[in-house]
């Protein structure tokens, strides 16, 4: 700004209306906009909008956005799948309010001075999108900082939550915006921080609670709309086969990290039946005609407890935390995450959590959770006997895993954390990367193997093969 001050010495901070936000925005840019989003839910989606229609309606705006899983509910495609989609709609993703540059993308009516650059896909959406697959760029999650750096952002609008002392917290995504904030503080970036109250959003403590000082322009509406609620899907019997081998290679003590999904829930679920009912869980175990048979199997209860660090916080890792086998604490967090998106009842089990125990859950930086880059020797010391347990759509004979992208080189989601997590394990003494997939599914009223001899495009590439799992063993 030319007078060296930010928006919070003018006194206008604080507003109810995102149009009011926006204009500001528009002046204080001179209409040439670089906006960086949080990936997932921690998008300030009324700022976004009312951004985006002032730059669809005055072609002198340039509006380029650099963000990663834009959460877009499906859209019915026809009269009958409405009338199928609609009365589910509410229930299942609640009144989510859409970003409108995601459904210009869609219906291709985004204009020539808007452009959005994305580095991660919500599973599938964009498949057949040419602009979108065309914009998309390909980057581990922890390299994601440099290219918003290099982007330059002079806006960055987030979701944030807010307490009875109207302190702001990060809440869902602290993945990216605490380290920017911290390049903004050393004078590496310049950007105005435009944050939107969500009242539904968790209120976390420690990092995620960020200076008032550092929001300069504050939209708090008289209401909120309601949180992508993602659906979750019903665990199968090859999924439930995958988790119970899974429960096997977990050691008591140890390092956590599992994903979202029904594979996800249904190792939570093999984790819970080992602790809970040992009884039940050692002759399942033992009768299994697809057991690994591994020298070092773990059947036993959680007496020590596990630590979580992982990128995303998901419904199974709460779940092992509610139930105390997530409990190991490291500087007094039992779980250490980069960002969370789940659905509504997750949501407000952490809202409605004792703070206590709240604040044993502790968002981070990816740079953190990612990686051993920093603090080093504090991490390794941690993170013993590390489990990092991601899916993939397909592996290969020769060892690779195929987890973004499909032959023809379009992109699926994309690589998000999975190779971190990967090449951490490889680095950490005791630690195993374990790749979990169904070992077929039906395309065409066809059955097809997801395990290939190769394949075109690779995530993990086959020299960090370690642990494959599918439902006939590891």
């Amino acid at each position: 700004m030319k007078d060296g001050k930010t928006l919070a010495d003018t006194g206008a901070r604080r507003h109810q209306v995102a149009d009011d936000v926006a204009r500001l925005l528009v002046e204080r840019t001179g209409g040439d906009i670089r906006l960086a989003l949080p990936l997932g839910l921690g998008k300030a989606n009324s700022i976004v909008n009312a951004l985006t229609r002032a730059a669809r309606d005055d072609p002198a705006i340039s509006l380029k956005i650099l963000t990663a899983l834009t959460l877009q509910p499906p859209s019915p495609q026809s009269d009958l799948q409405r009338r199928f989609l609609e009365p589910a709609s509410e229930r299942l993703f609640g009144r989510y309010a859409p970003l409108l540059y995601a459904e210009m993308i869609a219906d291709g009516s985004l204009p020539d001075n808007i452009e959005v650059r994305e580095f991660f896909f919500q599973a599938g959406h964009w498949l057949s999108n040419s602009y979108a697959q065309r914009h998309f760029i390909s980057a581990n999650y922890t390299h994601a900082l440099g290219y918003v750096l290099d982007f330059a952002p002079n806006v960055v609008a987030q979701l944030v939550a807010s307490d009875a002392d109207r302190r702001i917290s990060l809440s869902c995504n602290t993945d990216i915006t605490v380290d920017l904030l911290r390049a903004r503080a050393a004078g590496e970036a310049g950007f105005i921080l435009a944050a939107e109250i969500n009242d539904k959003l968790p209120f976390m403590g420690g990092p995620a609670i960020i200076a008032d000082n550092e929001v300069d322009l504050l939209l708090a509406p008289e209401s909120s709309f309601e949180l992508f609620s993602v659906v979750r899907q019903p665990v199968k019997l090859p999924d439930l086969a995958i988790g119970l081998h899974v429960s096997e290679l977990v050691p008591d003590a140890g390092t956590l990290q599992i994903g979202i999904g029904s594979i996800g829930d249904a190792i939570a679920h093999a984790l819970l039946l080992r602790h809970r009912r040992n009884a039940d869980y050692l002759p399942l175990v033992a009768t299994n005609p697809f057991s690994a048979s591994l020298a070092d199997a773990h059947h036993e209860t959680f007496e020590t407890g596990l630590y979580a660090v992982t990128e995303m916080l998901v419904g199974g890792i709460l779940e092992l935390f509610d139930a105390g086998i997530i409990r190991r604490e490291v500087d007094g967090a039992a779980i250490h995450a980069g960002f969370f998106l789940e659905c509504r009842d997750f949501y407000d089990k952490l809202r409605q959590m004792p703070p206590e125990d709240r604040d044993r859950i502790k968002m981070m930086p990816v740079s953190f959770t990612n990686s051993l880059y920093g603090d080093e020797a504090e991490k390794r010391a941690a993170r013993t006997d590390a489990r990092f347990i991601n899916n993939a759509m397909m592996v290969t004979c020769l060892g690779a895993a195929v987890s973004d992208g499909v032959e023809d080189g379009k992109v699926v989601s994309g690589v998000g954390g999975q190779f971190n997590f990967v090449d951490q394990a490889f680095a950490l003494s005791g630690g195993r990367s374990v790749i979990t997939l169904n070992a077929t599914r039906k395309s065409g009223g066809r059955t097809i193997s997801n395990i290939r001899w190769d394949y075109p495009g690779e995530t993990v590439p086959r020299h960090y093969r370690d642990i494959v799992v599918t439902e006939y063993g590891v």
